[in-house]
């Protein structure tokens, strides 16, 4: 688990790459605050808003997810404490007033980019 990336990936590097085209500026890994060892994929300190692009295994996806056959308990408690963290996070991002913006892997970056923008600037689009 250790070579797993968990930064920069490719859906993420493509995301943040329409953002920066639409002129968005935006901080990388930022920590959750109050929360030891949790960081924020893309943050929009200034308006509170942020975003998180989950892997489908790790982040336990409704389409994608699957169970590893080896060591099957043990993967099934790791990826179930993953979402409940994930849960957390969100539920204490909120409670500080942030907007939480949570995407899976396989969605399309320009779909993922138009309601970041959206939310960032206001504009429903």
């Amino acid at each position: 688990m250790s070579r797993q990336g968990r930064r920069d990936t490719a859906p993420e590097l493509a995301v943040r790459r329409l953002l920066h085209a639409a002129g968005l500026r935006y901080r990388l890994q930022r920590r959750v605050p109050g929360m030891a060892r949790r960081t924020i994929d893309i943050t929009f300190p200034g308006p509170k808003i942020a975003v998180f692009i989950d892997g489908c295994f790790w982040h336990g996806c409704p389409t994608h997810a699957t169970s590893p056959k080896a060591n099957a308990a043990w993967w099934r408690t790791k990826l179930d404490k993953n979402v409940a963290r994930d849960l957390e996070t969100t539920a204490h991002l909120e409670s500080l007033g942030w907007t939480v913006l949570r995407f899976w892997e396989h969605e399309a970056p320009d779909e993922i980019a138009v309601r970041v923008r959206g939310a960032v600037t206001g504009v429903v689009c």
